[in-house]
C-alpha cells in the first residue's frame, strides 16, 4: 500500500510513466495497457508504480479483476491528456516540416471506412512522396489550431463555415444482400421488405436531421404508415448498418454515397430504386486556412473531388448550384 507523503516532491515526471498512466487509465486494465504500448505487463505495473511514488497518492484502485481511478488520478487525467496531445501534434509538425509531406483529414469512422480508406491507394500511387494521416471522430476539430488539415463533415447546408466546398449529397434507400432475398417471397412493393427484419440506426431520433435517416420517414413517403416487420435491429453507425445487410441480417435505409460501391458490385441489391428518398444531409470538404496553399494539401483536394465526381456520377446526384463552394 502506497503511504501518503508528507512532504512535496519537486522531481519531474517522466514522460514514460505519464504515457503508461494514459494508456491504463483509457483501457482501465493493465493487460490492454501493454498491448498498446507494446511493453510487458510488468513494465506498465512498474511505470505506473513508480509515478504514484513520485506523486505521492495512489492514482488507481486495484481490485481483482478491474482497475479504476481514484479521485488523484481523474484529475491527473484531465490534466495529462491536452499535455500530451499537444506535445504529440508539435512533434508531427516539427517532424513535417523536417522531411515528408503529410496531409492530416478529419473525418468519421463511418466514412473513412466504407468511402475514404477504399479509394486512397489510388491517391498514393500516384503521390508516393505524400503521407496520409485520418484522424476518425465525430467531434468537431478546430482546424484553426490543430495540425489537421482538412475536415469531411456530413451536415445541412445551413451549418457548414463559409469556403465549405460540396462533395456530394446522398439519397436513402433500401438495400439487402442477394442470398437474403434468394429464398423470400419476391421483393415487388415496399410492404414486402416486413418479411426481413429492419436495420436502423440507434441514435437517428436525436436529432431532427438525423430523423430523416429512419425507415419512418421511408414509410411515410411510401404511404405505408401501419407497418411492422418481423424484427428491429437498432446499430449505432452507418458502417455497421452496412455490414448487417452484407451479411444478410436484414434490409437496411442505407445512404447511396457509402454503399454505391457493394452496389456496383452486386454484394448488395437495391429492390427500389425508383423509391429513393433525397436527404438533406450534405458531404463537405472543409480546408484549414494555414493548410490550403500547401501543395501536397492542393493535390489532395484535388484527388477528393475527382472521386467525389464519381460518386455524384454513380448516385446520380445533381447538386443545387446555391450550396456549391468552389465546386468544379
Amino acid at each position: 500500500m502506497l503511504n501518503t507523503l508528507t512532504h512535496t516532491r519537486s522531481r519531474p515526471i517522466a514522460a514514460g510513466q505519464l504515457r503508461a498512466f494514459k494508456a491504463v487509465a483509457r483501457h482501465l486494465n493493465f493487460r490492454a495497457a501493454s498491448e498498446e504500448m507494446a511493453l510487458t505487463q510488468s513494465a506498465v505495473s512498474r511505470q505506473i508504480q513508480a509515478l504514484e511514488d513520485d506523486v505521492g497518492v495512489l492514482l488507481f484502485l486495484r481490485h481483482t479483476r478491474a482497475v479504476e481511478l481514484t479521485g488523484a488520478g481523474a484529475q491527473l487525467l484531465r490534466a495529462v491528456l491536452p499535455a500530451l496531445e499537444r506535445m504529440d501534434s508539435a512533434v508531427r509538425l516539427i517532424r513535417q516540416s523536417a522531411g515528408r509531406k503529410c496531409v492530416a483529414i478529419s473525418t468519421w469512422a463511418s466514412f473513412a471506412s466504407m468511402w475514404l480508406i477504399p479509394r486512397l491507394e489510388a491517391f498514393q500511387r500516384q503521390h508516393p512522396e505524400i503521407d496520409i494521416r485520418i484522424d476518425a471522430t465525430d467531434a468537431p476539430v478546430d482546424l484553426d489550431t490543430t495540425d489537421v488539415d482538412l475536415a469531411i463533415r456530413y451536415a445541412v447546408p445551413s451549418v457548414v463555415p463559409p469556403g465549405s466546398q460540396r462533395l456530394f449529397g446522398e439519397q436513402l434507400t433500401p438495400v439487402v444482400s442477394p442470398w437474403l432475398v434468394k429464398n423470400a417471397k419476391p421483393l415487388k412493393a415496399a410492404k414486402d421488405l416486413a418479411q426481413f427484419a429492419l436495420i436502423e440506426a440507434g441514435d437517428s431520433h436525436r436529432s431532427q436531421h438525423l430523423e430523416v435517416l429512419t425507415w419512418q420517414r421511408w414509410f411515410d413517403a411510401q404511404t405505408l404508415k401501419q407497418f411492422e416487420p418481423t424484427r428491429w435491429l437498432y446499430l449505432n453507425y452507418a458502417n455497421q448498418i452496412a455490414q448487417a445487410a452484407l451479411t444478410g441480417q436484414g434490409a437496411a435505409l442505407a445512404r447511396t454515397p457509402l454503399v454505391a460501391d457493394a452496389l456496383a458490385s452486386g454484394e448488395l441489391i437495391e429492390p427500389f430504386p425508383k423509391l429513393r428518398l433525397d436527404s438533406p444531409l450534405v458531404y463537405w470538404l472543409i480546408i484549414g486556412p494555414r493548410s490550403g496553399a500547401r501543395p501536397e494539401v492542393k493535390a489532395f483536394c484535388d484527388w477528393l473531388h475527382a472521386q467525389a465526381l464519381l460518386t455524384r456520377e454513380a448516385i446520380g446526384d445533381v447538386p443545387d448550384a446555391g450550396t456549391v463552394d468552389n465546386f468544379d
